[in-house]
């Protein structure tokens, strides 16, 4: 899936796999319309009014008296992707929303396997296209994040996102599903968490990240059914940073709530083009849950918590000083190397790549 073409709130074309759920066979030679009308019929006569779910979810009701049912789940969790399987399965949604960016939808894509391998494999190459991507300090505190993700990925001996490719898969068995992404980029919330910090601060963040080790049971995970461990990991460690909280988690709840309102708009009906409350299944960290229900009904303005400062000053002197050390040593390898391993060293893709990214700013 081509990361760069999926923004939040953009649909993004489920799999459809029947193999479990089957589907009405389609006579030959029947009208577009009224196939569309026979799957439109079937998935109301599947979808439940009244279903039975599991104590994770909760329902909020928007205006128009289109119905959210909000899964909370834990990232790390077999029966969160069993939560989430049943509720879809469930009410047959119009739309199911995961709490993902376009910066992170290729763990759709992948099985388990190759999973764990990204989660443990944090080299020099994800290091400089962190730092590409977000700049140098947001770059390397989402390297820092990484690595608690991979901690605990090595202690359950399972990746994260399970229910979000559940949620994926089992949308793809629902006629006329759309699937969104709903939460805010990766780059902005680090940026913002980062400019929120002191100097101080991140260097106290990062060393708690660098020495995390605790060991972590399978059921400790499914305790954290109340609050998602990677947050809950991420807050015992930040409580007494109030602003990295606010960035990382209120805000997101912030922008969470607005494309799930957004999504819960009334569908329009095949059968006569007339508009019907819709039905919505979002799937977030059960950390966001309250964050969501608080801001459910309240007038949201997402533009500010979308503002990213520009580049500190103490920002663009760390560059500068590792770009000189960086360039010293290759200059320093050229001389004892000789002239023509030199330029071949220079002209490396990943040397390039990392000249590039540590390039100052503009004046």
């Amino acid at each position: 899936m081509d990361q760069g073409n999926n923004s939040e709130g953009e649909p993004v074309a489920p799999t459809e796999d029947p193999s479990d759920e089957e589907l009405p066979c389609i006579p030959p030679g029947l009208a577009d319309g009224e196939s569309t009308a026979m799957l439109w019929q079937f998935r109301s006569q599947r979808r439940q009014t009244s279903p039975v779910l599991p104590e994770t979810v909760t329902r909020l009701t928007a205006a128009d008296g289109s119905i959210l049912y909000l899964v909370g789940t834990a990232h790390f969790s077999d029966s969160s992707k069993k939560d989430v399987a049943t509720t879809i399965r469930a009410v047959q949604p119009d739309v199911v929303v995961v709490e993902l960016c376009h910066y992170r939808v290729s763990m759709l894509r992948m099985d388990e396997n190759t999973l764990l391998r990204e989660a443990k494999d944090i080299n020099l190459d994800k290091v400089q296209q962190a730092i590409k991507q977000n700049g140098l300090m947001s770059g390397l505190m989402q390297i820092l994040l990484l690595k608690v993700s991979a901690h605990i990925t090595e202690q359950l001996g399972m990746a994260p996102g399970g229910e979000f490719r559940e949620a994926f898969k089992e949308a793809g068995r629902v006629p006329f599903c759309k699937f969104q992404l709903g939460d805010r980029p990766i780059p902005v919330t680090f940026k913002r968490a980062i400019a929120a910090l002191s100097l101080w601060q991140k260097a106290r963040l990062a060393w708690g990240l660098c020495f995390l080790s605790d060991p972590i049971s399978k059921e400790d995970v499914e305790k954290c059914k109340q609050k998602d461990l990677l947050e809950q990991t991420m807050s015992e460690m930040i409580g007494e940073f109030p602003a990295l909280h606010q960035t990382i988690v209120a805000e997101r709840d912030i922008y969470l709530t607005h494309t799930l309102r957004e999504a819960t708009r009334c569908v329009e009906a095949p059968s006569d083009a007339r508009k019907v409350p819709a039905v919505v299944v979002g799937v977030v960290g059960m950390g966001h849950v309250p964050g969501i229900e608080r801001n459910w009904e309240k007038q949201l303005d997402i533009n500010e918590i979308m503002r990213v400062a520009p580049p500190s000053r103490f920002g663009w002197v760390v560059r500068t000083v590792i770009k000189g050390v960086v360039m010293g040593m290759l200059g320093y390898a050229c001389y004892r190397a000789g002239g023509s391993l030199g330029r071949a060293v220079l002209s490396l893709p990943a040397v390039q790549s990392l000249l590039e990214t540590l390039r100052p700013p503009p004046a």
